[in-house]
Order: structure tokens, then sequence, then C-alpha cells
């Protein structure tokens, strides 16, 4: 395996993102209704929904480690 560097926003920036958007969804669960509810299926739904896309996307070989 080749190692090479890579910058803080290339290795935080998703966690970060998925943290704020499920933040987002919670907080919007507990404080509305109506469109806030919408809002919070689709907020908690994505951090869901990125590593089913990405293990979908890997091929064999890389769901294995080899």
């Amino acid at each position: 395996m080749i190692m090479t560097s890579l910058r803080k926003s290339q290795i935080w920036g998703m966690p970060i993102a998925l943290g704020v958007v499920s933040a987002v969804g919670l907080l919007s669960a507990l404080l509305g209704d109506g469109v806030w509810d919408a809002l919070s299926w689709i907020a908690l739904t994505i951090p869901i929904a990125v590593p089913l896309w990405h293990i979908a996307r890997s091929t064999p070989c890389e769901r294995h480690g080899a």
C-alpha cells in the first residue's frame, strides 16, 4: 500500500459533515412538526445512506481488505 499525505480536510471533512447533518436532523425532530419532521427524516437518513452507497460502489476485493 502506498501511503500519501492527506490534508486534515480530506481526513475529517466527511465525518464532520455527517455529524452536522445528524445534529440538524435531531434538532429538527425535537423542535418542530410538519416540514421539520420531513427534514429530520431526510437528514437522519443521509448518514445511513452514505456508507451503504460506498459499500455498494466498492469492489469485492476492497470489501475484504485484499
